[in-house]
């Protein structure tokens, strides 16, 4: 007897049953990334070395600008200046800026403006009351923008974008006064955790809440103007005639108003091959960077652009725009990363300071107290006070 195959038949609702499982997994999926991205959003700050870098980054870089135009400071901004106060003013009414170098024509107010403007770098450099300070810092940095728009050469509009953004940011809970205070408070018990009743303790949660979500959401914004301005500037130069057969830098390397250094700029000229190879690899890095910011090619692209970033600032004499690029770019570098770098610094200055004392290195060790600071924290979630202390 012949045995006679059996092919299973499905039953009418199988198919039906089963797309539903696959539309139930997709879902459970989707809602698992966003459970996960608020989780990111609110549980803990990110990047908070990189904040910080920010800060100390722009703060000084803002302060060496103010010092170096210091003897031209009347020329550029003051009741001297071509463009007076009342010109800026007409201009205000049509592009919505302010200034508060314009409240008045006295040189006495210009020069305590400017002397303010010089301590709030300072103090925002060194991270002293981070929050408030930050505020006075977009404050001086939109204000003197403002007063002198077409004196720029570009870096400054950056420096007001992120002088605003870094408002919403913890950028003074590492590397600042704020958060040594704080370790010397936490070290003599001073620092303990909302007292009081329920309320004051969920009030005290909801602000905790609220500053990590402004913390990430500027940190967020950050990187994002960072890759727009990256990719806008790659696409723009995709449709240029000149990059595209290879000879914008020649023309860029002869424009007098941007030459500094003549005779080093015709040097690097005679080299085409080579300024036309650095004028495609320039392109792709732009375009492509905002595609690599994930995983270990990040490194390379951006040694690549402060490469690029430096000789812009020798080659065409622009250090205040190259110096507000490359410290944006510090923002896509991870925790892990500043904190390896710290530990580096502290070995490097514990084997100078046991090389100028003379002292063995188990003395030295002894002398010199470990620091739990925040360079060498590597557990950045474990927090003594709320962040919003900065």
């Amino acid at each position: 007897m012949e045995r006679t195959e059996l092919t299973p038949v499905a039953a009418p609702g199988a198919p039906r049953r089963t797309t539903e499982r696959v539309a139930v997994r997709t879902l459970q999926r989707v809602l698992d990334r966003v459970h996960a991205f608020f989780a990111l959003l609110t549980e803990r700050p990110v990047s908070l070395y990189a904040a910080a870098a920010l800060r100390i980054g722009y703060g000084l870089l803002y302060l060496a600008f103010l010092l170096r135009e210091f003897p031209h400071r009347d020329e550029m901004w003051g009741p001297g200046s071509p463009w007076t106060p009342a010109l800026a003013r007409q201009m205000f009414d049509q592009s919505g800026w302010a200034s508060v170098l314009t409240l008045s024509d006295s040189r006495v107010y210009f020069e305590v403006c400017y002397a303010m403007a010089l301590v709030t770098c300072a103090l925002f450099l060194l991270g002293w009351r981070t929050r408030a300070v930050s505020v006075l810092f977009a404050v001086v940095v939109v204000s003197f923008h403002a007063k002198a728009i077409f004196m720029a050469d570009g870096g400054d509009n950056l420096m007001v974008l992120m002088a605003v953004y870094l408002v919403l940011t913890s950028c003074g809970r590492r590397w600042s006064l704020d958060a040594r205070r704080i370790r010397l408070q936490v070290s003599v018990g001073k620092t303990a955790g909302p007292r009081g009743n329920d309320l004051r303790r969920h009030l005290a949660d909801a602000r905790n809440t609220l500053t990590i979500v402004l913390h990430n959401c500027g940190m967020f914004v950050i990187a994002a103007q960072v890759c727009f301005l990256y990719g806008c500037a790659g696409l723009y130069k995709v449709q240029g005639l000149k990059w595209g057969d290879g000879t914008a830098l020649h023309y860029v390397l002869n424009i007098d108003l941007f030459r500094p250094w003549p005779e080093l700029s015709h040097m690097i000229d005679g080299h085409q091959v080579l300024l036309a190879m650095v004028g495609y690899l320039t392109v792709l890095v732009q375009v492509a960077f905002p595609f690599v910011l994930f995983g270990r090619l990040k490194y390379p692209v951006l040694i690549v652009l402060l490469g690029m970033h430096v000789n812009i600032a020798v080659l065409m004499g622009l250090p205040l725009f190259s110096g507000a690029m490359i410290v944006a770019d510090a923002v896509f570098l991870p925790d892990r990363f500043y904190r390896a770098v710290g530990r580096v610094v502290r070995r490097a200055v514990k084997r100078t300071g046991v090389a100028g004392t003379g002292a063995s290195p188990g003395t030295a060790r002894a002398a010199v107290p470990s620091q739990s600071g925040p360079v060498g924290d590597t557990n950045p979630q474990v927090e003594p006070v709320a962040p919003t202390s900065q």
